[in-house]
């Protein structure tokens, strides 16, 4: 088997995935299927928005100059004309004395330089017209949403790479885009190696184990915003997994394998690589757990090695996968979001390399908080459950104690 070589830093083995890729290209779907996927263009106002001058209140359209006298003492009648529902022109323009019944979102009648709101007017009928009665004055422009107000024509709404949430959404509709360009989805596919491995769904002889790798970077794929293809499993045999990383090269953007990456007589993905002719970017880590990490390029496609150990598996791809996933669907800086947080309890361990603990964070008392979610083990997978950050405890430390101050990679949304 291959002989690995000197380890390297995790900055720079991402730095030497990332810089081996370009985003993917573009395409268009259906506005209503776009919720979570990336914006592949900006989006700026195609008119004016408001459209027109419009009420944003239910009330009546007026003419500020006819209610400068209005108290409550002596409030201002005025003839009410006609009623403006949003979505319907006003037929007659406004004259001294004059008001309008006018709806939220309708455009303004001609004359109209202020809108009373509804619930500070009272109406009356006399001589079989109805009049509103207006009790205190205003000025021209009172409670009027102006043409433009919100955005001119023209202005960057949402910037390219941005994802589609219900807010992007409604920008999207509002101006007329049936059809949304976004980012195209990279087809990431995963193949666990191991002739110990069995299905999900299978019998549970001794000595064997479940796939459950496969399962967690499928699922950690979809949460990355790329689109999974599960290869299944392989036997420990050169001939197997090479065939199946040939069919998955043919298929796919990214090939996963999770396994056979280590030092044993049976980890041989690194050979694999040389026998395919793919440029080996690394094949060895200075961190832990993962350390036997593997990359490599064939053509305009990656194959990224992960550790079989499940632990050391996850973190191998959210160190590595998801920063390459965002960049190919055209995020600018796709590294780690990084924050500080303290520690929760104290790690006494010693690092003699960078140590990516499973970790949970948490606000506790105002304050970012942060501790192991599990034991810190790279074939301890009950870790994993309730993680959603990696805690970056630097090589060379004996330790950390309770209320350090540690940098935390996020992996979800903090739920309160």
């Amino acid at each position: 088997m291959k002989e690995r070589g000197t380890p390297i830093q995790v900055e720079e083995a991402l730095e030497r995935i990332l810089h081996t890729i370009s985003p993917l290209g573009t395409e268009k779907i259906d506005l209503g299927a776009c919720d979570g996927r990336r914006l592949g263009e900006d989006v700026c106002a195609a008119y004016d928005l408001p459209p027109f001058d419009r009420s944003p209140y239910d009330g009546y359209a007026v003419r500020a100059e006819d209610t400068y006298e209005a108290s409550q003492e002596h409030p201002v009648t005025l003839e009410i004309i006609e009623e403006i529902p949003a979505g319907r022109l006003a037929q007659r323009a406004l004259r001294a004395g004059q008001a309008s019944r006018i709806m939220t979102g309708a455009k303004l009648p001609v004359g109209c330089d202020a809108i009373v709101m509804q619930e500070l007017t009272q109406v009356v009928e006399r001589d079989g017209k109805r009049y509103v009665l207006i009790k205190r004055p205003f000025r021209p422009g009172d409670h009027i949403s102006y043409q433009g107000e919100e955005c001119a024509r023209g202005t960057l709404l949402v910037t390219q790479g941005t994802v589609i949430n219900p807010g992007v959404k409604a920008l999207l509709a509002a101006f007329g885009y049936a059809q949304v360009p976004v980012m195209r989805q990279p087809l990431v596919g995963v193949l666990a190696t191991g002739t110990e491995l069995v299905g999900v769904d299978e019998p549970l002889p001794a000595g064997k184990i479940r796939n459950s790798n496969a399962t967690m970077i499928v699922s950690q794929i979809k949460r990355s915003g790329a689109v999974a293809v599960n290869y299944g499993r392989a036997d420990d045999e050169i001939g197997a997994v090479t065939a199946k990383i040939k069919q998955a090269m043919e298929e796919v953007d990214i090939v996963i394998t999770t396994g056979g990456v280590s030092v044993g007589d049976y980890d041989f993905v690194p050979t694999i690589y040389e026998k395919l002719g793919a440029e080996l970017l690394f094949d060895k880590v200075a961190m832990r757990p993962g350390s036997v990490t593997s990359a490599a390029r064939l053509g305009d496609k990656l194959l990224i090695g992960l550790s079989g150990n499940p632990s050391a598996c996850y973190v191998g791809f959210e160190l590595f996968v998801r920063p390459l996933i965002r960049k190919l669907t055209g995020v600018t800086d796709p590294r780690w979001q990084a924050v500080e947080a303290f520690l929760a309890a104290d790690f006494p361990k010693a690092n003699p390399f960078n140590r990516y603990v499973r970790a949970n964070v948490s606000f506790q008392g105002g304050m970012l908080m942060v501790e192991p979610s599990g034991k810190d083990k790279s074939n301890v997978m009950s870790s994993l459950a309730s993680c959603n950050a990696l805690m970056l405890l630097p090589g060379g430390t004996r330790g950390f104690e309770r209320g350090a101050k540690v940098e935390v990679y996020l992996l979800d949304t903090l739920e309160p």
